[in-house]
């Protein structure tokens, strides 16, 4: 089933709701800093869990204590969606970021 695509005012409205995250390169991107590498990594496995159970699989890279988010969905053709703004949402109600 293939979600749509968010208009531009939609993803804008989104990220009002979103302190932190930005639109970049068609994704919701945000940078965590964490105390040190294991919050980081504490934060990736239950971001993880959260992923799995929307189905959702998000873009990301850990050095140190950051962890550096991209979301899009592959089947709206690397656009932002609902979905993705359900993971930020989500994300951001786990995070404990310094």
């Amino acid at each position: 089933m293939r979600t749509p695509p968010l208009t531009p005012e939609e993803i804008t409205a989104a990220l009002a709701g979103l302190p932190g995250w930005t639109f970049e390169r068609d994704a919701l991107a945000k940078e965590f800093k964490f105390g040190g590498f294991r919050d980081a990594l504490a934060f990736m496995v239950r971001a993880g869990f959260e992923a799995e159970a929307l189905d959702h699989h998000p873009e990301w890279a850990n050095v140190y204590n950051r962890v550096a988010v991209r979301l899009n969905t592959h089947d709206a053709g690397g656009k932002v969606t609902a979905k993705d703004v359900e993971l930020a949402q989500r994300f951001e109600k786990i995070s404990w970021v310094e």
